[in-house]
């Protein structure tokens, strides 16, 4: 029987054992290592009010059809839902206003659809992008923000994308690729759009509205995880950290360093035949550091944004803004001129309709970009007490907790800059010349759950046709 080594116990290690299996059946041994005493990586469902509650990934992209489908194959179809009609809104030039509509990350693809979130000024810079004519792509991934400041003006940047961008990766555009972050924008202009306004209106939909744009699962994302490992049928081994990778003779060796004395079972090395790394960059970096140093040195160029989701469950009937959340762009105050530590709330009570309005009413704050920590400096008693003296400031809701929960996301998230694309190539040609060996997660193709879920389905392809030549 062969044995698989999946390293990393997230949603790409858990979806990579689970395609192993059906894709070999009973003839393989699958064990998932992690580090961490929990399973889940970026996915954790908490109890916060006495609700299952998303304190990591709370949705994924519906509009990319990986987890979709993977939901519907594992038997948690009825488990999918998809958000209300609560509108997003955005803490933008020091008011607060409805996140426009035809966009693309925040690029617009027409001056009239951001009016309401620029100055005149910054409504006529985007208007006259089209006028620049079409964007000359290099070989090398361009830097995001210098292109989109040169065609469409600062406050464009400042006041809409960069709040977005914060979104997915805690960082702004002047520190991401546009192939990295927009490929489909870059596509568009590829395939010969005369403006970046033009390319964000190729790629909008014909009617828009008719089809969601995220989902979830009542019950929490990782109900997800649970089902996967069930049916991945794989031995869990947590709090066990993979010190190193080794090739031997007819495989791989691990040396696995666990929570236990020097002279148990776990601490001695394992055998396998194949590897599924799905961790993230750094530990990536280290395993591979002896066996494919070009993937190690390149992985050791990905640099990380920590974050931290602040969860609280206000009494029943606290009323909230008509809106499924509030996008706060760095920088911005209150009209005192105060800052705003958070970068973001989402109002879940408003946002997914299976919270109900019986029980708590459920908000996240989350704080952290990129090389700005901020609040994230200070103590969980002090991040509470930051998220909810800016909701008081933005919304005027100052009621008192029923209960909360600080998640701390260190080193979380993956910065895709103008080089990732190239980084990630020098990755996969290192790894590809090394049987038995793959590698998955959010460090490579996309740091959301459809990019994940498609790198672990590849990871599990390539290490199945190795056992099947």
């Amino acid at each position: 029987m062969k044995h698989v080594a999946v390293v990393g116990g997230g949603i790409s290690g858990l979806t990579a054992a689970y395609r192993l299996r059906t894709l070999l059946g009973d003839a393989v041994a699958i064990t998932v290592f992690e580090a961490t005493p929990d399973l889940g990586g970026k996915l954790r469902t908490a109890e916060v009010g006495g609700v299952p509650y998303d304190v990591g990934a709370e949705a994924f992209l519906a509009r990319r059809p990986e987890v979709t489908a993977l939901v519907a194959e594992v038997g948690l179809g009825e488990h999918l839902v998809h958000p209300t009609k609560a509108r997003a809104k955005i803490h933008a030039g020091g008011t607060v206003t409805g996140l426009p509509p035809g966009t693309v990350m925040g690029v617009p693809a027409s001056a009239d659809a951001v009016a309401g979130v620029l100055s005149e000024d910054g409504r006529l810079a985007v208007e006259k992008e089209r006028s620049l004519g079409p964007v000359e792509l290099t070989a090398a991934d361009l830097a995001l923000g210098p292109l989109l400041r040169a065609r469409f003006g600062d406050e464009l940047v400042d006041r809409l994308v960069d709040p977005l961008l914060g979104g997915v990766y805690a960082g702004g555009a002047d520190g991401l690729g546009l192939r990295a972050t927009m490929p489909g924008l870059a596509k568009a202009v590829a395939e010969g759009a005369g403006s970046l306004t033009d390319a964000a209106a190729s790629l909008l939909p014909k009617t828009p509205g008719t089809a969601p744009v995220f989902g979830t699962l009542t019950g929490g994302l990782t109900t997800l995880l649970d089902r996967l490992l069930t049916l991945s049928k794989a031995t869990v081994r947590t709090a066990a950290t993979v010190r190193a990778l080794t090739r031997t003779a007819n495989g791989w060796r691990l040396d696995v360093g666990a929570a236990a004395p020097a002279h148990a079972p776990e601490d001695t090395p394992v055998d396998v035949d194949a590897v599924v790394l799905a961790v993230p960059a750094p530990a990536a970096r280290k395993l591979l550091a002896d066996v494919a140093p070009a993937a190690a040195q390149a992985f050791g160029e990905v640099e990380l944004a920590s974050m931290a989701v602040i969860a609280l469950a206000l009494p029943p009937g606290t009323e909230l803004p008509d809106a499924s959340g509030i996008l706060i762009g760095a920088g911005e105050q209150d009209a005192e001129g105060v800052p705003y530590a958070s970068k973001a709330f989402t109002f879940s009570a408003n946002k997914w309709a299976h919270y109900g309005a019986a029980g708590p009413v459920l908000v996240r704050g989350s704080v952290g970009r990129f090389r700005e920590p901020g609040a994230l400096n200070g103590d969980d008693e002090a991040l509470v007490h930051a998220v909810r003296d800016d909701l008081a400031r933005l919304t005027g809701v100052t009621a008192e907790p029923l209960d909360t929960l600080v998640t701390r996301w260190g080193g979380g998230l993956p910065q895709y800059g103008a080089g990732h694309l190239e980084r990630v190539t020098r990755i996969e040609t290192a790894v590809d010349e090394l049987p038995g060996l793959a590698v998955a997660g959010a460090t490579l193709h996309g740091v959301g759950l459809p990019a994940c879920v498609a790198t672990a389905d590849a990871a599990a392809k390539r290490i199945a046709a190795s056992f099947t030549v």
